[in-house]
């Protein structure tokens, strides 16, 4: 199904905390690739090979600028698992709720 294959991708670049932190370094706005490598403790070619992770997974996009290459935020890359997660926690906490009433109501007839 290919809403599980995005939702595949998103989940599995998010769990990675080298990724979540190149996402978290592109909230402030558009960024070179090699300003976002500099800070990691990571060969380049392992910085890309994470960035590519992300693309796939449509969480940033790149955008070569002459010889450089930068990348930004996709913000709409997220809306499926966002989507999905939403679902879970409506149908979750009903279900939290009923069990909540249930338990209520066996404590108050005992």
């Amino acid at each position: 199904m290919v809403e599980d294959l995005v939702l595949d991708r998103a989940y599995a670049a998010l769990a990675d905390p080298t990724r979540r932190r190149l996402l978290e370094a592109l909230r402030t706005g558009d960024a070179r690739i090699t300003d976002l490598a500099a800070p990691l403790p990571m060969t380049f070619a392992g910085v890309s090979r994470h960035i590519g992770v992300l693309e796939s997974a449509g969480l940033v996009r790149r955008e070569v600028r002459g010889r450089e290459h930068w990348l930004s935020l996709q913000p709409d890359g997220l809306s499926d698992a966002r989507r999905w997660m939403d679902e879970q926690t409506e149908f979750w906490s009903a279900r939290a709720d009923a069990l909540s009433e249930r338990l209520r109501k066996k404590a108050r007839g005992r």
